[in-house]
């Protein structure tokens, strides 16, 4: 389908037209799923997210029906355009930004950074789409349009934005992508865009089949952040795995409260309760875990991200992603009952932190300023603040050391990560996660990861396992000599990981993706040596709801979608694992029980 055969299509539907009307176009930031950066006129060429319009556009960022802060932020750009790079702080409000320059512009949420919502700004005089002749990444990498980098982001942003396009385990079908059938205009001249995509990453490929793990110990409770039902306007779910049968046992969505868009979860020391955040809220939501019985409800701040436990006191720690000052750890009493205070760990905008194995520690990833705060209890303050890279890496998440002795920040716009000495703040190694990528030809020659996200250390210290959500991969890191050692193919959307106990003794990890709706399993040592190198995907399980499930709510589309943060149920890492009652380390093995043994 030609440029113009599409002007024509927009004259005659008025819902697909190209813009938001003349010359402006309206994103509508919203709750989502999907569309989280809404083309207010329609979808065009089969994205909702997208939107054409000619030079001297004005997009028209608003916020709509969203419960919480964004930024819009321009995430790559052709290079030297005019405006850009385009930025806002976290905010209720709206903006604008007029594009003049030809080509292609994507926008995110720094808060929320699947959000995307792009633009091509197409000179009529030229045929084929304009994408220009390169594109600047907002860390400042500048490839040619052309280039595997380019469109691999372009499929990457077609994958998240669009539910059709998510992978779907219990359809039996290959995963088909809607590769928009449009001539767009590169580098090296006009070329079809779908032709493009499907030679280079191929189309309706056979999903892996579901696979019988081992059994592990307890459950897996799995953020399914995108399920929809019918009787709340806020998608999203706490999912819970039976781990010695594999079977979804319970779903709970909370529709007399609205639960918004559940991300993480922690639990108390005796294993008793769910403590979850609502990314798309202000909320901090209370449940028992065994009946799914709701508990209470608590504001702590914009965007809380991710919620731990400190292992000597059991208070509550969860990071306030959307915070516009430093004070941006919210400490709470143990097993919830109220917010005690505000930590200031001289930085906004934390994600997922990490709390040391004796209380004494914890470290953030400021998504914002481009490095992680290392806050002592002991002294009460910051002990360092530690630069990850420049203010655009985006440290995103943090993975520590059994006993403390050093952690990793992943970076995610960076696909680096920071080792850090937790004790002097001191830089040990920087990894580049693409270091075997070609990012014009595409060529990879060893393991890679691109947008690194959650990557735990295993509660024995021999590897930390990070989900990667540009190159769909896990990658499994020997953490004696700080190297990627090994890439496993993960789901659509890669995003999660925590580590849980393995049944007879080591561990498995967990790993959740966005865009599908399977659990993955990871066996980290099968052979039991302590070397990493051999680690396998053991399981895959589908995260939809059976007629034996238990749940609260109807589930109306997405079963099973939208996989983020993970529990496992015992929480097996060093310093909480001794604090279980007993009836949960009867069913653990003495080193299990004693991780650094």
């Amino acid at each position: 389908m030609n440029k113009w055969l599409l002007i024509l299509i927009s004259l005659l539907l008025p819902n697909l037209a190209w813009g938001g009307g003349g010359d402006r176009i309206r994103f509508e930031l919203n709750d989502g799923p999907g569309n989280w950066f809404r083309n207010a006129n329609g979808p065009v060429a089969g994205s909702g997210s997208l939107a054409i319009g000619k030079p001297g556009i004005e997009i028209d960022f608003r916020r709509d029906d969203s419960n919480t802060v964004h930024t819009m932020t321009s995430l790559l750009y052709p290079t030297g355009a005019r405006n850009m790079p385009f930025d806002t702080p976290p905010q209720k409000g709206s903006e604008r930004v007029k594009l003049t320059t030809p080509g292609l512009y994507v926008f995110f949420c720094q808060v929320h950074p699947f959000m995307l919502g792009a633009v091509i700004v197409d000179d009529p005089d030229t045929q084929g789409l304009d994408l220009g002749d390169s594109i600047t990444l907002i860390n400042g990498i500048t490839v040619p349009t052309s280039s595997d980098l380019a469109t691999r982001l372009l499929r990457g942003f077609l994958v998240l934005t669009e539910p059709s396009n998510w992978q779907n385990f219990s359809s039996g079908t290959p995963w088909h992508i809607n590769y928009p059938d449009v001539d767009i205009r590169i580098d090296i001249g006009t070329v079809n865009l779908a032709a493009v995509l499907n030679a280079r990453y191929g189309n309706d490929t056979p999903l892996p089949s579901l696979l019988t793990a081992l059994p592990g110990v307890g459950e897996v409770w799995v953020n399914t952040q995108f399920e929809v039902t019918a009787n709340k306007r806020k998608p999203g779910a706490a999912t819970v795995v039976d781990a010695s049968t594999w079977e979804v046992k319970r779903k709970v969505f909370f529709p007399d409260v609205e639960m918004n868009n559940p991300h993480n979860m922690w639990t108390d020391r005796d294993q008793n309760l769910i403590y979850v955040t609502e990314w798309f809220d202000s909320k901090l939501t209370v449940f028992d875990r065994m009946t799914g019985q709701f508990i209470n409800r608590i504001d702590v701040g914009e965007a809380p991200a991710h919620v731990m436990t400190r292992v000597d006191t059991d208070q509550l720690h969860v990071s306030i992603n959307g915070s516009d000052d430093e004070e941006s750890i919210v400490e709470l009493s143990p097993l919830a009952g109220g917010v005690e205070r505000r930590i200031d760990i001289g930085r906004p905008g934390p994600h997922a932190h990490w709390m040391g194995h004796d209380g004494e520690t914890m470290v953030t990833p400021n998504v914002f300023t481009g490095d992680s705060t290392v806050y002592d209890f002991v002294q009460d303050g910051i002990k360092s603040i530690v630069s990850t890279g420049s203010v655009e890496s985006h440290p995103i998440a943090t993975g520590m050391m059994p006993d403390s002795s050093k952690y990793y920040v992943a970076n995610f716009l960076d696909s680096t990560f920071t080792v850090i000495e937790t004790a002097t703040g001191e830089i040990l190694k920087t990894i580049n996660l693409l270091e075997h990528y070609n990012p014009i030809t595409g060529e990879i020659t060893g393991p890679i990861g691109g947008l690194p996200i959650q990557t735990p250390v295993s509660p024995d210290g021999i590897a930390m396992v990070t989900a990667n959500l540009l190159s769909d991969t896990i990658t499994i890191l020997d953490t004696r000599i700080d190297e990627v050692v090994a890439a496993l193919p993960c789901a659509a959307g890669c995003h999660g990981v925590q580590f849980g106990a393995k049944s007879g003794g080591g561990y498995y990890a967990y790993v959740s993706s966005q865009s599908s709706n399977v659990l993955q399993v990871v066996d980290i040592d099968p052979n039991g040596d302590g070397n990493p190198v051999d680690a396998k995907i053991v399981g895959r399980v589908l995260l939809t709801s059976t007629e034996n499930t238990a749940m609260d709510d109807n589930i109306r589309a997405l079963d099973g979608m939208g996989g983020q943060g993970l529990l496992p149920i015992p929480v097996v890492y060093n310093g909480w694992v001794q604090n279980l009652p007993q009836g949960w380390k009867s069913q653990l093995t003495e080193q299990q029980l004693d991780p650094l043994q």
